[in-house]
């Protein structure tokens, strides 16, 4: 009913038009007494708000427009609802206007109500409370959220209390949330949260904690004016409360809370108001608390730049370039910084001499702008200019050098990086006494004689001249022993010349053998005399040595038999690798354009985790979300928290770990499932984590120091700690990998991907032409011709390169990887979802499919059917269209291609139809012994050949993701550091000295742990595709990075197998890159605890809540159940869980679940 005035007759013949939503509904309208009345009518909206404003619009003969106005439509149940929940109080405080009343458990409109409606609310329900500490002085804000928590803040004035202690209300939504502030405590406790309305009081389930601050230091003690300094203060308790302020004086420092811990916590100094300031008092206040230091700091003057020099680098970067200026000692951590005109391209550590001088190594260029420089000069780059500037906490005008110091160079030129030739006659050079002349180009354009660093196995050559094109230095007088310049053994005993170029650049340019004839000093008679007795010693031991040769160099003459036909092969298969990889880097240019818009499609951190902890599991019971959300907790809930209390006890968990371990029916399959449990339930809490990691890797340490083989711990997964090790691994790898190394992954996977599918594909048996793989290699000559398709979709046409021998789903899979290339896999229609239609003549289409009327079944074989099948030529249209009603069954892949209608369960013969693609499969025809020998056989040469083709096409996607991978820089994870260390400390403490050991060490737990096993499954961490032919190849790349992680030399012969025989050349670069990783490591600083602390805090922190816990819980308390009595013989015997009353506590969990020991939830 709307009111009217100055309406003109006719009375009748109105209608009501509602628009809601953007659509129309029209009723009847009569008019009485100068009102509109409306026809009644139910309306309704979609959106999920509680109210919404509509248009009412009056006509006339349904065309004449009389007025509008604006009316209000709601809905009861969301008004008296918060956070998807329904809230009585919020229903009942709604304004009177709407007619919401609470009835049958919901809010709903009074006229609706069924059932008898409720004037009084129930007790409040508390969904979370923070903090939960705060000092003992009080005066922190404390949020509590949850429902009916009063319908006005007079309801529970008075009604808050935190350890008897009245908490004042400070800010207040009606039911939902109150912020109050917490009094005083006498001393440090812990505090029940009770809140109180008309109905009663609510105690929390949370305790808070009243804590006791105190404050110990600060570090640094001094920064410059401008300030950007990060200060850390130490203490206790330092993370409490919900206010933090720091002053330096009256001068406020920029507290970082994210970063904060028990400890330590840290802020940001600002600016100064002069140089030299000296500040008297720090003053900290949490909330209540005020604690101060005295003489805490000094602000100095700014650092100013007065010259940089040299200011030329190569691309690899790794000059140390000298940097003179003022004040530079009031900067802990300085940054030299080249920037581009789109932003910084890189920047490197500065090491501070004095306060005038400071080195910095000059930064790499990234590939990118290489890359970029390249488009417009492909042969000739010669120089790169980019702008240089410093990062020196807040101090902006050395950072903007060019604005700053207008007559200063701040240019940095970047030049090729110097190209060393490699020694002919395989790699040997003969020394006769001269000096050493070794060529090369572009020596001179960034590096002087003084930077140039080579030496003869362990001994330097002193360089005596450096030209464009030549280096010239004078080796020592007698031949040094055969090793490189860190005394690791070479294979031939001759002593390796490396030539270093600053930091980064590192060049082995062959062996050195020495021919050099000094004059005896003996007289003619003594050398003779010494000859002739020696010539009869010679004589006998000639005899013994030539036999002993004859039979050590069999091996030899084998090896490098296999490594010249491997040589040569290579050399035959080159130009076929050129024109494939520049096909392929086309290809992936255009990828790489894609990555960098769209990104890598990585998988959330949530599933990365459930695929590395549980690989293979696809209905795993802790996956499953636990339903109960509302109302009290069950027995199961408040049996699990007492449960998940213990876990975070550290003699429990070690004690639980270790009687596990023991128990003779614990299989290793129990091991690895109740590590990854462990870990999911620690995983809001890897601080503790990586405690209880670092307990357990020392004992499997001390247990293993004193066996015959010690570099085999960690090899396998044997015990908890080494798939704990996995699993936490994993966790402090995700962002690594997320935001720097897995774009390398990534285009590597689709430059096999692409390489794979460019060739035919069985499509029975996943034998490919293009593999690295001789497992899935075709053996079998496939005649096929590539052919171009025009694939049209919604007024888009897409050329497509197919083969003339692929089957309809490969077509479809290859036209769906194109259309939806920007999209993860996951995301995209599936091959079994569309068909293909063929557009030709006028008007005509044929829908393709593996098997129609048209396949014909010869002598029990049916060939699956190709785009040759039929008929199709170059630029034929097609279409995609969603899948048709099959009139025969789709073929699938199987090993054998045998397909039957039912499994035959009697006498009775069922014809067997054997489907095939581009090979019949005979396995099934030969005998056992027959099949042996068909696997062993030699490999034709042929078939090497396309093996050594798809390796040279993706040989430069492996070298940049192990480069990648393998390159030690500021954005290494700082576990890795702090891992390594761990292992280095451990074998100085038990006396190991042998490096092969430690490096052994570090390769299982980084290497072989984690990134073969996510070389070999990609998809754990992408959202992809991976078929059995680009696993295949994927294993190979694997076994060959296991082969570089061992510093054994493997000999190759006639029965090695394939994988080795493709890298043979390139695994001692590999290996090299593996040691030059462990070293560059191992000379970063050393990781403090507080800073391991803080960074597994924000992992911690980073994804909190993405994982129900409950579930987990009770995963891992089936094992406490099954091993009841040795788990609480063990509590009761070990003293450290005496002190706790661990087994009071374990048993507790139990009458919890409901009095019976083998109570389930």
């Amino acid at each position: 009913m709307v009111k009217v005035k100055n309406l003109l007759t006719p009375l009748d013949g109105y209608q009501c038009v509602l628009e809601i939503e953007g659509a129309k509904e029209m009723v009847f309208a009569q008019v009485r007494d100068n009102k509109v009345i409306c026809a009644r009518n139910v309306y309704k909206y979609q959106t999920g708000i509680g109210e919404m404003q509509a248009t009412l619009t009056v006509v006339w003969n349904e065309d004449t427009f009389i007025d509008s106005t604006n009316i209000t439509l709601y809905k009861c149940h969301l008004l008296g609802s918060h956070g998807g929940r329904a809230d009585c109080s919020l229903c009942l405080t709604r304004s009177s206007q709407y007619q919401c009343a609470w009835c049958g458990s919901d809010c709903n409109y009074s006229g609706s109500c069924t059932e008898p409606i409720l004037s009084s609310c129930p007790r409040p329900r508390i969904d979370w409370i923070h903090p939960l500490s705060g000092p003992i002085e009080g005066g922190t804000l404390v949020t509590i959220e949850g429902s009916n928590l009063g319908s006005s803040e007079e309801e529970i004035k008075g009604k808050i209390m935190i350890g008897g202690i009245p908490c004042i209300p400070k800010d207040y939504s009606v039911s939902v949330r109150v912020a109050c502030q917490t009094g005083s405590s006498l001393v440090p406790m812990e505090a029940m949260v009770i809140i109180g309305n008309e109905a009663g009081v609510t105690r929390a389930q949370e305790i808070f904690h009243y804590k006791e601050v105190t404050l110990e230091d600060i570090y640094p003690k001094l920064g410059p004016q401008s300030g950007g300094t990060r200060v850390y203060l130490s203490g206790n308790n330092l993370n409490v409360g919900s206010e933090v302020r720091i002053f330096l004086d009256d001068l406020p420092c920029r507290v970082e809370r994210p970063l904060a811990s028990s400890s330590q916590l840290s802020c940001r100094t600002t600016r100064a108001p002069v140089p030299s300031y000296h500040i008297g008092q720090l003053l900290l206040q949490i909330d209540n608390t005020n604690l101060t230091l005295k003489d805490p700091y000094l602000y100095t003057k700014d650092p100013t730049i007065q010259s940089v020099e040299p200011l030329s680098s190569c691309f690899s970067g790794g000059r140390i370039i000298r940097v003179v200026g003022t004040n530079l000692t009031s900067i802990q951590q300085p940054r030299l910084v080249v920037f581009s005109h789109t932003g910084v391209v890189n920047k490197t550590f500065c090491s501070v001499v004095n306060t005038t001088t400071m080195l910095c190594p000059s930064p790499a260029v990234h590939s990118e702008v290489y890359r970029r420089s390249r488009l417009h000069q492909v042969h000739d780059i010669r120089n790169i200019v980019l702008r240089i500037g410093f990062v020196m906490d807040g101090v902006h005008s050395v950072r903007e050098l060019e604005r700053y110091y207008p007559k200063l160079e701040t240019n940095l030129h970047y030049v090729p990086d110097p190209v060393y030739y490699q020694f002919g006659n395989e790699g040997i050079k003969l020394y006769k006494g001269e000096s050493l002349v070794i060529e090369g180009e572009n020596l001179q354009l960034a590096s002087k004689e003084s930077e140039v660093n080579i030496t003869i196995g362990t001994r330097p050559c002193n360089v005596t001249s450096l030209s464009a094109s030549q280096l010239v230095c004078l080796p020592p007088e007698v031949q040094p022993p055969g090793t490189d310049e860190i005394g690791r053994t070479t294979e031939n005993d001759l002593p390796v010349v490396v030539i270093r170029v600053g930091q980064n650049l590192r060049y082995e340019v062959g062996y050195l053998r020495y021919e050099v004839i000094k004059t005896s000093e003996f007289p003619p008679e003594a050398v003779g005399g010494i000859a002739a007795g020696g010539a009869v010693l010679m004589l006998i031991t000639l005899v013994i040595l030539a036999v002993l040769h004859y039979k050590s160099s069999q091996a030899e003459r084998e090896y490098k038999r296999i490594q010249l036909q491997m040589d040569t092969l290579e050399n035959s298969v080159r130009s076929e690798c050129k024109q494939a990889f520049a096909e392929l880097q086309t290809d992936m240019t255009d990828l790489t354009k894609d990555i960098q818009t769209t990104g890598v499609p990585t998988l959330d951190y949530r599933t990365f985790v459930m695929r590395v902890f549980f690989p293979g599991m696809t209905e795993n019971p802790v996956m499953k979300e636990f339903k109960q959300l509302n109302g009290p907790q069950t027995n199961c809930q408040l049996a699990m928290a007492q449960f998940e209390q213990l876990i975070y006890c550290k003699p429990f968990l070690l004690t639980l770990i270790h009687t596990l371990e023991s128990q003779k029916t614990f299989t290793i399959r129990d091991k690895v499932n109740v590590a990854s449990l462990i870990m999911i339930i620690l995983i809001e809490k890897l601080e503790y984590a990586t405690e209880i990691l670092q307990e357990l890797l020392l004992k499997l340490i001390n247990k293993y120091v004193g066996t015959k083989h010690p570099q085999l711990i960690l090899r396998r997964t044997e015990s908890v700690v080494e798939k704990l090790l996995t699993n936490w691994m994993a966790v402090c790898m995700y962002n690594y990998i997320k935001d720097y190394a897995g774009s390398s992954l990534f285009l590597l996977f689709s430059a096999i991907k692409h390489q794979v599918e460019k060739g035919p594909v069985d499509f029975i048996t996943y034998d490919a032409r293009y593999s690295l793989s001789e497992e899935r290699l075709l053996r079998e000559q496939t005649n096929y011709s590539i052919v171009f398709i025009q694939v049209v979709q919604e007024e888009e046409k897409l050329h497509f390169r197919v083969n003339s021998c692929d089957t309809i789903t490969q077509v479809k899979a290859k036209i769906l990887d194109g259309f939806y290339k920007n999209i993860p896999f996951s995301q995209r229609p599936s091959v079994l979802d569309v068909d293909i239609e063929w557009h030709h003549g006028r008007g005509g289409h044929l829908t393709l499919a593996d098997e129609d009327s048209t396949t014909k079944t010869v002598n029990g074989w049916k060939r699956i059917n190709t785009l040759e099948h039929y008929g199709i030529k170059e630029s034929a249209v097609m279409r995609l269209v969603p899948k048709m009603k099959q009139g025969y069954p789709e073929p699938s892949n199987h090993g054998d291609g045998v397909m039957t209608p039912n499994s035959p369960r009697s006498n009775e013969k069922i014809p067997i139809v054997r489907y095939w693609h581009l090979v019949r499969s005979t396995d099934e025809l030969l005998t056992d012994q027959q099949q042996k020998d068909h696997s062993h056989k030699a490999m034709p040469e042929i078939f090497l050949t396309r093996l050594l083709s798809t390796k040279g096409t993706v040989q430069q996607f492996v070298d940049d993701f192990l480069s990648t991978i393998l390159t030690t820089n500021e954005i290494l994870p700082p576990a890795i550091r702090w891992l390594f260390n761990l292992l280095d400390n451990a074998a100085t403490r038990y006396g190991i000295s042998d490096p092969e050991v430690v490096h052994a060490w570090k390769s299982n737990s980084l290497l072989l742990r984690f990134w073969i096993n996510i070389v070999k499954n990609p998809d754990f961490i992408f959202d992809i595709d991976k078929t059995p032919t680009v696993d295949s190849s994927l294993s190979v790349i694997a076994q060959t990075f296991m082969d570089a992680c061992s510093t054994a030399q493997h000999r190759l012969g006639k029965d090695s197998p394939s994988s080795k025989l493709l890298f043979a050349r390139d695994i001692p670069t590999y290996r090299r890159m593996v040691g030059k990783f462990y070293q560059d490591t191992a000379l970063l600083p050393i990781i403090s605890d507080p800073e391991m602390k803080t960074a597994m805090q924000n992992l911690s922190l980073a994804h909190k809540g993405e994982i129900e816990m409950t579930n987990v819980l009770k995963e891992l308390y089936g094992y406490v159940i099954k091993y009841r009595d040795q788990i609480f013989e063990a509590l009761v015997t070990d003293p450290k869980c005496q002190n706790y009353h661990l087994s009071d506590k374990l048993e507790t969990v139990a009458c919890t679940l409901g009095g019976e020991e083998t109570s389930v939830c």
